[in-house]
């Protein structure tokens, strides 16, 4: 019988998904079987907007005391949902290939978002993304929701009850003109059908780590070398790059992932480029910020997102975001 490492995940059908996904990849890359442990977090049992349930982490804290207390050899979350600060005793082990960073409409009628009409209503749990809407198009409503990613989408008119194999069944609240979700979540559960505008970043810059996954683990490994091995060799390096920049600018901001910022960071030859926008949460004001450095390690791509940080914290970025 070959040795088993235990995977924790969270139970949704996009946790699973994304859990599943990233098992398997290990499984073949170190020889070893797979033994997948759900965890319930607080974030999947209690209802309310994610900025009132405590923002960053509020999926992740469960997840990691399993991880702590020996439950789980390695746990799998969204990077996006992630604070900012590694926990002692913890490490991020892996950061697999980015799945598409980009924003996502599901809108009736196949619109697009410049299509909607006057007054439309337009669903989203995120400040983010909400700010980001408010700004491009202030004459549209824009309606706070939750649930998961077929439960959102079955609040747009006319797509229904959408099952985690991608079909629709009978309508449900069909409330909403358009939800705006993650496009790499849409893509990892077999719905990208339902998208009918990839947003572009110059309209709504994502969040930071969004699209990607990241593969914890204690600091002191997985008590399974060839698991420690496989997760070494998982490792994007560009990826990482780009998060670490991403992330350390949410840091140096002051920032969860329930604020209304943005960032993206890409490589582009020997350049890692970053773009970052601090927005009010009524759109009235955005700040839209770039900058770029050298492409080198992991230091100097955190170095690159907290000169950014800086940058806009000197020109009242914290006043536009609501962050003082």
């Amino acid at each position: 019988m070959s040795e088993v490492f235990r995977v924790g995940t969270r139970g949704s059908a996009l946790a699973t998904t994304q859990t599943g996904w990233a098992a398997q990849q290990l499984a073949e890359l170190s020889g070893l079987a797979v033994d997948t442990v759900l965890v319930k977090t607080e974030g999947d049992v209690v209802t309310g907007s994610l900025a009132s349930l405590g923002g960053t982490g509020v999926f992740a804290a469960a997840l990691r005391h399993h991880l702590v207390d020996g439950g789980c050899d390695l746990a799998v979350h969204s990077l996006k949902d992630l604070p900012t600060v590694q926990p002692e005793g913890l490490v991020l082990a892996a950061i697999p290939p980015r799945e598409d960073v980009r924003d996502a409409l599901c809108a009736r009628d196949s619109l697009g978002l410049d299509q909607l009409p006057e007054g439309a209503m337009i669903g989203t749990g995120s400040p983010r993304r909400a700010a980001q809407l408010r700004a491009y198009r202030p004459d549209l409503n824009v309606v706070d929701i939750r649930g998961n990613v077929p439960t959102r989408l079955g609040r747009v008119k006319g797509v229904g009850d959408t099952h985690d194999d991608g079909s629709v069944g009978r309508a449900t609240q069909g409330d909403l003109d358009a939800v705006i979700l993650a496009a790499a979540g849409m893509r990892r559960l077999g719905l990208e059908q339902h998208i009918t505008q990839y947003l572009d970043p110059s309209i709504m810059l994502p969040a930071p780590g969004q699209g990607a996954l990241a593969l914890e683990t204690r600091t002191a490994g997985t008590g399974h070398p060839a698991l420690d091995e496989a997760l070494t060799r998982f490792d994007d390096l560009h990826t990482r790059l780009q998060v670490e920049a991403e992330r350390a600018l949410l840091n140096a901001l002051e920032a969860g992932c329930a604020a209304p910022i943005g960032a993206l960071a890409r490589v582009e030859g020997e350049l890692l480029i970053l773009d970052a926008v601090a927005c009010n949460p009524d759109g009235s004001q955005v700040m839209r910020r770039s900058a770029q450095a050298p492409l080198g390690d992991v230091a100097a791509a955190r170095s690159l997102g907290r000169e950014l940080a800086v940058g806009m914290l000197a020109d009242g970025a914290a006043q536009v975001a609501g962050l003082a």
